[in-house]
Protein backbone atom coordinates (compact mmCIF):
# COMPACT_ATOMS: atom_id res chain seq x y z
CA UNK A 1 0.00 0.00 0.00
CA UNK A 2 1.42 3.46 -1.17
CA UNK A 3 0.48 6.32 1.27
CA UNK A 4 1.87 9.90 1.19
CA UNK A 5 1.15 13.60 2.83
CA UNK A 6 -1.74 14.71 0.53
CA UNK A 7 -1.68 18.27 2.27
CA UNK A 8 -1.04 20.14 5.35
CA UNK A 9 -3.16 22.93 6.73
CA UNK A 10 -2.01 26.54 6.84
CA UNK A 11 -4.28 28.83 9.23
CA UNK A 12 -4.95 32.15 7.69
CA UNK A 13 -7.10 35.45 8.17
CA UNK A 14 -8.44 35.36 4.59
CA UNK A 15 -8.33 33.27 1.53
CA UNK A 16 -7.73 35.51 -1.36
CA UNK A 17 -4.82 36.88 0.02
CA UNK A 18 -3.03 33.83 0.72
CA UNK A 19 -3.93 32.49 -2.60
CA UNK A 20 -2.33 36.11 -4.03
CA UNK A 21 0.62 35.40 -1.72
CA UNK A 22 1.29 31.94 -2.83
CA UNK A 23 0.53 32.14 -6.29
CA UNK A 24 1.80 35.33 -7.43
CA UNK A 25 4.80 35.95 -5.01
CA UNK A 26 5.86 32.02 -4.88
CA UNK A 27 4.41 30.57 -8.32
CA UNK A 28 2.72 28.36 -6.67
CA UNK A 29 -0.14 26.35 -8.49
CA UNK A 30 -4.03 27.11 -7.14
CA UNK A 31 -4.65 23.21 -7.34
CA UNK A 32 -8.38 23.55 -6.32
CA UNK A 33 -10.79 26.50 -5.02
CA UNK A 34 -14.37 24.98 -3.90
CA UNK A 35 -16.97 26.93 -1.54
CA UNK A 36 -17.96 24.86 0.78
CA UNK A 37 -20.85 27.11 2.34
CA UNK A 38 -21.15 31.14 2.65
CA UNK A 39 -18.06 31.36 4.85
CA UNK A 40 -15.59 28.15 4.22
CA UNK A 41 -13.53 27.24 1.15
CA UNK A 42 -11.65 23.94 0.19
CA UNK A 43 -8.34 25.63 -1.16
CA UNK A 44 -5.30 23.66 -2.41
CA UNK A 45 -2.00 25.26 -3.20
CA UNK A 46 1.19 23.64 -4.34
CA UNK A 47 4.81 24.34 -5.99
CA UNK A 48 4.64 24.70 -9.54
CA UNK A 49 6.47 21.49 -10.14
CA UNK A 50 4.14 19.60 -8.25
CA UNK A 51 3.86 16.15 -10.09
CA UNK A 52 0.13 15.31 -8.20
CA UNK A 53 1.86 13.24 -6.05
CA UNK A 54 3.09 16.36 -3.87
CA UNK A 55 1.99 17.60 -0.80
CA UNK A 56 -0.28 20.78 -0.99
CA UNK A 57 -0.59 23.03 1.31
CA UNK A 58 -4.54 23.13 2.54
CA UNK A 59 -5.38 27.34 3.16
CA UNK A 60 -7.42 27.27 5.52
CA UNK A 61 -9.13 30.62 6.85
CA UNK A 62 -8.99 30.49 10.72
CA UNK A 63 -12.68 30.99 12.31
CA UNK A 64 -12.50 30.70 16.34
CA UNK A 65 -10.56 32.25 18.59
CA UNK A 66 -7.90 29.78 19.18
CA UNK A 67 -7.45 29.13 15.38
CA UNK A 68 -7.17 33.26 15.26
CA UNK A 69 -3.90 33.40 17.69
CA UNK A 70 -2.61 30.91 15.60
CA UNK A 71 -2.35 32.19 12.79
CA UNK A 72 1.43 32.76 12.28
CA UNK A 73 2.78 30.40 15.48
CA UNK A 74 1.40 26.89 13.99
CA UNK A 75 5.36 25.80 15.24
CA UNK A 76 6.04 27.68 17.89
CA UNK A 77 8.09 30.22 16.13
CA UNK A 78 10.34 27.58 14.24
CA UNK A 79 10.42 27.22 10.57
CA UNK A 80 7.31 25.33 9.61
CA UNK A 81 7.32 24.96 6.16
CA UNK A 82 10.98 23.98 3.31
CA UNK A 83 10.46 24.97 -0.31
CA UNK A 84 13.33 22.90 -1.94
CA UNK A 85 14.61 24.39 -5.58
CA UNK A 86 16.96 23.18 -8.08
CA UNK A 87 17.39 26.89 -9.01
CA UNK A 88 18.19 29.12 -5.84
CA UNK A 89 19.63 32.02 -6.83
CA UNK A 90 17.16 32.35 -9.82
CA UNK A 91 13.92 31.39 -7.00
CA UNK A 92 15.28 33.81 -4.61
CA UNK A 93 15.60 36.65 -6.94
CA UNK A 94 12.48 36.13 -8.35
CA UNK A 95 10.84 36.25 -4.79
CA UNK A 96 12.79 39.35 -3.37
CA UNK A 97 11.58 41.36 -6.82
CA UNK A 98 7.89 40.04 -6.15
CA UNK A 99 8.42 41.62 -2.41
CA UNK A 100 8.78 38.34 -0.29
CA UNK A 101 10.14 39.13 3.34
CA UNK A 102 13.24 37.35 3.96
CA UNK A 103 14.87 37.22 7.65
CA UNK A 104 18.27 36.87 6.48
CA UNK A 105 21.01 36.73 3.94
CA UNK A 106 21.10 33.24 2.18
CA UNK A 107 23.73 30.88 3.26
CA UNK A 108 25.70 28.21 2.90
CA UNK A 109 25.13 24.90 5.22
CA UNK A 110 26.18 22.03 5.07
CA UNK A 111 23.24 20.20 3.81
CA UNK A 112 21.89 23.00 1.48
CA UNK A 113 22.10 26.62 0.37
CA UNK A 114 18.93 28.00 2.38
CA UNK A 115 17.93 31.25 3.37
CA UNK A 116 14.02 32.17 5.78
CA UNK A 117 11.13 33.93 4.51
CA UNK A 118 8.46 34.58 6.23
CA UNK A 119 4.54 34.08 4.40
CA UNK A 120 2.63 37.46 5.26
CA UNK A 121 0.39 35.52 8.04
CA UNK A 122 3.96 35.25 10.28
CA UNK A 123 4.38 31.53 9.11
CA UNK A 124 8.53 30.90 8.36
CA UNK A 125 9.80 28.90 5.78
CA UNK A 126 13.32 27.68 4.29
CA UNK A 127 13.78 28.13 1.11
CA UNK A 128 16.96 25.58 -0.23
CA UNK A 129 18.40 23.75 -2.57
CA UNK A 130 20.16 21.09 -0.77
CA UNK A 131 23.86 20.18 -1.51
CA UNK A 132 24.66 17.05 -4.34
CA UNK A 133 26.13 13.88 -1.97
Amino acid sequence: MAQFISAVTLLVDDYDHAIDFYVNSLGFTLVEDTKLSETKRWVLVAPSQADGQSTSILIAKADTDAQIASIGQQSGGRVSFFLRTDQFDQDYSAMLEKGVRFLEEPRDEVYAKVVVFEDPFGNKWDLLQPKAH
